[in-house]
């Protein structure tokens, strides 16, 4: 229930305690009169009272006949005896008075109850269950949109033409299903969209809702599962009695893994959850898409679905909704900048190779800070180096120029950045130093090295990987080299090194210690094989104290062959870091000139190859 019906509620209760107050005060007036004190004197001596009532503060006296005005009864205040005999003897005509009005009786019993039902309507509110709430227990939360609410089609999504290919024939069915269907081909009955976050699921779901014209239910996966047990169940049975109704139409289940996580994953079972994920297989099972309503749903964590789930017959089709490639941020980014006012050396093509790894979100998001950044600027149009800057500043973080570093700091920090891009620059295959800086950016950046592929890459080599530690590490070789003891600024170089170096031991295989085989804690769940189990067998201990020994073993190799290029290319890097010291940044043609410098040093030189 809204707001509306809550007071209105109020309203009601309120005027049905006024009207029986008012009915019960009406009853005894017509048959009660009030009368003075000394009345009921001179008719208790004049023997016409048959019986009296006696209460604390008045008498109620029933008389033998019926007073000319026909009421037989009188309600009547007492006096103090003693004060009643003087007046009696003065022969003055005397009542008593009631030590509060009628009103104010009145008022002692509505106020309170007025207002304990206030608080209790205010708390109500406060815990998300009001009186309106309580009446709707187990009804669905779902948003409906219709067609005129959703302007989005397949145009206004880009960078994912293959998931929009598949999604096409839901929209075809859905419009014509007679025609679809004249083969024998049914609908699936569930879809699932599986990707990282960011990557245009929810927007995907509803352009197949805005082209196919039909009514759209979105509901959030949490929004299932209460602290009330079997809550959950009814919400999910209202949700599909509501799409049936409505059909043909769509339900879309965002977060699908708040829902429909695995089974006894934990040693605690939750029966809410497990009995609103029992009551969606139910309806899976029994609603026939015939009908016309499609269920779609989305995630980022399928691994943690249940596999009841996923088999055939309730999420029939899996579409795979990943990263765009750099021919796909360069639609979405044509998407996104056509509400910018442009320069014209802004090219899409060149923005999409700054962004490898970018998702329809982040470039959306890239699209704005640049904006903004021309904005503040008082620029009349956004340019290029607006998005270099706004690259930046997605990747690293904003500037920090008032963060001052002492002199010793900022020649670490120099030495450091200047050591990981000497490393990229001596080995072949890695990717390009765009930019070097030592202005602190963000949360505990003090500087950075930019590097971007030239390409989308999808699989690496073992030499590929083993370069990419080595760069990682030469900012601790340089700091070594330099200051002859590591500093704490290569924490999150070590992380990321020891990442690959564990990956390529126990995940990919590509050590002699341990062999072709792989111990990785987690593996999707539904890649699973017939007849496979879901988690690998548990390792012995010789295996993990061998695997340990490989990541040490990879680690230090690469920190050997990074002190080996920074100790041949000595010279160039303390000319470099002297002068990204004075100009803080270096970009363009200053490190295409230290890479040739770089290249002279280690040319012939085979002491840094890869183990």
């Amino acid at each position: 229930m809204d707001n509306k019906w809550h007071f209105n509620i109020g309203y009601l209760l309120f005027a049905w305690i006024v009207l029986l107050l008012l009915q019960q005060w009406w009853t005894a007036a017509q048959q009660v009169e009030i009368a003075p004190y000394s009345e009921f004197v001179d008719l208790l001596r004049q023997d016409r009272i048959e019986s009296v009532e006696v209460a604390d503060r008045s008498l109620t006296a029933t008389l033998k006949e019926a007073r000319p005005n026909g009421r037989k009864s009188l309600f009547v205040l007492r006096v103090d005896p003693t004060m009643a005999r003087d007046l009696e003897a003065a022969k003055v005509k005397f009542s008593g008075a009631p030590d509060t009005s009628w009103l104010a009786t009145l008022l002692s019993w509505i106020v309170p109850v007025a207002i304990f039902f206030a608080f209790w309507s205010f708390l109500s509110r406060r815990m998300g269950q009001g009186f309106g709430a309580a009446m709707s227990i187990g009804q669905s939360k779902a948003k409906v949109f219709v067609e005129k609410d959703i302007k989005i089609g397949f145009a206004d999504v880009a960078g994912v033409d293959e998931a929009k290919d598949e999604l096409k024939e839901i929209v075809a069915f859905l419009k014509d299903p007679a025609t679809y269907g004249r083969l024998g081909a049914r609908i699936p009955k569930g879809i699932l969209l599986v990707g990282p976050p960011g990557t245009g699921k929810t927007l995907l779901a509803r352009a197949v809702a805005g082209e196919a014209g039909v009514p759209f239910f979105s509901i959030n996966g949490s929004e299932f599962v209460e602290m009330f047990v079997g809550v959950g169940a009814a919400r999910v049975r209202d949700l599909f009695i509501q799409a049936r109704a409505s059909a043909p139409c769509i339900i879309f289940i965002d977060e699908l893994d708040a829902l429909g996580r695995a089974r006894g994953l934990t040693p605690f079972g939750n029966d809410e959850k497990e009995q609103t994920l029992n009551q969606l297989l139910s309806e899976l099972d029994g609603f026939d898409p015939s009908v016309g309503v499609v269920l779609l749903a989305a995630t980022n964590r399928p691994e943690v679905l249940d596999p009841a789930l996923l088999r055939a017959g309730r999420f029939d089709r899996q579409i795979a909704v990943d990263r765009p490639d750099r021919g796909g941020r360069v639609e979405i980014l044509n998407v996104h900048l056509k509400k910018v006012k442009l320069d014209a050396d802004v090219e899409p093509d060149r923005i999409a190779a700054l962004t490898p790894g970018f998702t329809g979100a982040d470039l959306a998001n890239l699209v704005n800070e640049a904006a903004t950044l021309a904005t503040r600027r008082g620029a009349r149009t956004v340019s290029s180096d607006d998005f270099t800057a706004a690259v930046e500043r997605v990747v690293a973080g904003p500037e920090k120029r008032k963060r001052l570093l002492n002199p010793q700091e900022r020649t670490i920090v120099a030495n450091h950045e200047m050591g990981h891009a000497i490393v990229a620059m001596a080995l072949p295959g890695t990717d390009v130093v765009k930019k070097i800086s030592i202005i602190p950016r963000g949360i505990g950046v003090l500087g950075y090295t930019m590097q971007m592929p030239a390409d989308d890459r999808y699989l690496m080599t073992r030499s590929e990987l083993i370069d990419r530690m080595t760069v990682l590490l030469g900012g601790r070789a340089a700091e070594v080299a330099v200051v002859h003891q590591p500093t704490t600024g290569a924490a999150d170089d070590l992380q990321r090194a020891t990442e690959i170096a564990h990956a390529m031991v126990s995940r990919y295989g590509m050590t002699t210690e341990v062999g072709q085989a792989s111990f990785a804690a987690e593996r999707p769940r539904f890649l699973e094989l017939p007849g496979t189990s879901a988690n690998p067998a548990a390792m012995s201990e010789e295996t993990s104290a061998a695997i340990d020994k490989a990541v040490s073993g990879l680690i230090d190799s690469a920190f050997s062959r990074a002190t080996t290029i920074l100790t041949l290319c000595e010279p160039v890097h303390r000319e470099a870091a002297q002068r990204l010291l004075e100009k803080e940044t270096l970009a363009g043609d200053e490190l295409t000139a230290i890479g040739e410098a770089v290249r002279q040093c280690v040319e012939g030189n085979a002491n840094f190859s890869a183990p």
